[in-house]
């Protein structure tokens, strides 16, 4: 059963802005996520950030991030963030966006 891949705001405007090379290989894995939204590696802690519960699929010779969260429930594939890995932004940006534990 597809699921459907949904964009936090931000991270859809992150996706657009991608020049069109890596728009496509983006577009690629996310198809790859609608099929099998646990193709990706889960995060857990990362450079001091818990990120438990959510994954990441790589592309762009493994230099980009897509980080994404999957909601079984609704069968709703979330992408929190797209970026590159680069000093651990990614992980950084995405933790800032994620709502705050009680």
């Amino acid at each position: 059963m597809a699921y459907k891949v949904e964009f936090l705001p931000e991270a859809a405007k992150e996706f657009a802005a991608l020049d069109g090379s890596l728009k496509r290989l983006a577009a690629k894995q996310l198809d790859k996520l609608a099929e099998n939204p646990d193709c990706g590696a889960s995060l857990g802690h990362r450079m001091g950030i818990d990120l438990t519960g959510y994954r990441t699929l790589y592309f762009g010779k493994k230099h980009y991030r897509i980080v994404y969260e999957v909601r079984q429930q609704k069968l709703v594939v979330l992408i929190i963030g797209i970026r590159k890995r680069e000093r651990a932004e990614i992980y950084r940006l995405v933790a800032q966006r994620l709502p705050p534990t009680p």
